[in-house]
């Protein structure tokens, strides 16, 4: 289930792409859900736990992809239980959030309103009132309504 907290958390990590630079294993590059989103973002294609082959910058360094990309590999692998601050990424990576909510208990934070108008059967719990949302209509009534506080 997706978990959204809006504003300040203590103890999450506000620049998730530092963090993945220091923490990251090879393993987690080569798995399939990995594989996908840097297709998917990044429109790269992993040739090995250390290599990605980017169209733009040719052969580049695992360090080297987006700091979305590096946020979304944190919350599907990263087992410290830490929050990581979701607004470093782009709305192109809202999919892929919601995908890996469905598979697994995430809790995220936010700084802005995501949009997440591309995920059909969004669903997710607002840490801030405690509310489940069943949709994205009712998710960007609620952020907003928080936002305004």
């Amino acid at each position: 289930m997706l978990k959204i907290i809006f504003g300040e958390v203590e103890n999450s990590v506000y620049h998730p792409p530092t963090y993945f630079d220091n923490q990251y294993e090879d393993e987690w590059i080569t798995d399939p859900l990995t594989v996908a989103m840097i297709r998917d973002i990044d429109k790269s294609e992993v040739v090995g736990p250390r290599l990605i082959e980017s169209p733009v910058l040719g052969p580049i360094p695992v360090k080297e992809i987006s700091g979305g990309v590096k946020t979304l590999i944190l919350m599907a692998f990263d087992q410290s239980g830490r929050i990581f601050n979701a607004s470093a990424c782009g709305d192109n990576c809202a999919k892929w959030i919601a995908e890996i909510g469905r598979q697994k208990n995430l809790t995220i934070n936010l700084h802005h309103v995501m949009d997440f108008s591309s995920v059909p059967a969004f669903e997710a719990v607002m840490l801030n009132t405690g509310a489940t949302v069943h949709s994205y209509g009712e998710y960007l009534e609620a952020a907003i309504q928080i936002k305004e506080r």
